[in-house]
């Protein structure tokens, strides 16, 4: 069963969205591979997706937790969308639906955090005399895999974005 962050800021909360919330949400948007899952897969690919939020947006979300124990990044204080101040005892629904598009994915067997391949061997240029072989750089980067999900999140982020970049202001 999951421990729904219902904006708490529980210890043991481990997604942000329930199979209900999930179901009303990719029926409403037409995703026909998710109705047919099972209970136990749906709460599964919930999982999977508050997962992947934590490991690729816990350095870059705006604000602070609420509670040192909470086992998720939201709740969180401090945090600002359109000059508006976020409310510390809820999860906004962007974040919500954000987590019920990757487990529509994870839900039908994407891997949202593989493994990457080093080097990815592909041939750039290949000179025959005197043998000269070039690769191109592996350039897959799993943090930015999903730029609708990153794009519905990024007000969310901080002044930085996690990019090494700061927010400029004219005046």
């Amino acid at each position: 069963m999951l421990n729904l962050e219902t904006g708490a800021g529980l210890p043991d909360a481990d997604s942000y969205a329930s199979v209900e919330q999930a179901d009303r949400q990719l029926e409403a948007l037409g995703v026909a591979d998710w109705s047919p899952l099972d209970q136990a897969a749906k709460e599964i690919a919930l999982r999977n997706a508050t997962r992947f939020m934590a490991a690729n947006y816990r350095l870059r979300w705006a604000g602070r937790r609420v509670h040192q124990a909470q086992a998720l990044d939201w709740p969180r204080y401090g945090v600002c969308v359109d000059e508006w101040p976020v409310r510390s005892d809820v999860v906004p629904r962007e974040v919500v639906s954000a987590c019920i598009d990757l487990a529509a994915r994870a839900g039908r067997g994407e891997q949202l955090l593989p493994d990457l391949e080093v080097g990815n061997n592909q041939v750039k240029r290949d000179k025959t005399g005197p043998l000269e072989t070039e690769y191109f750089e592996n350039n897959t980067d799993a943090a930015f895999r999903f730029v609708a999900v990153d794009a519905a999140l990024a007000p969310f982020f901080g002044a930085s974005g996690g990019a090494g970049m700061i927010k400029l202001v004219r005046g």
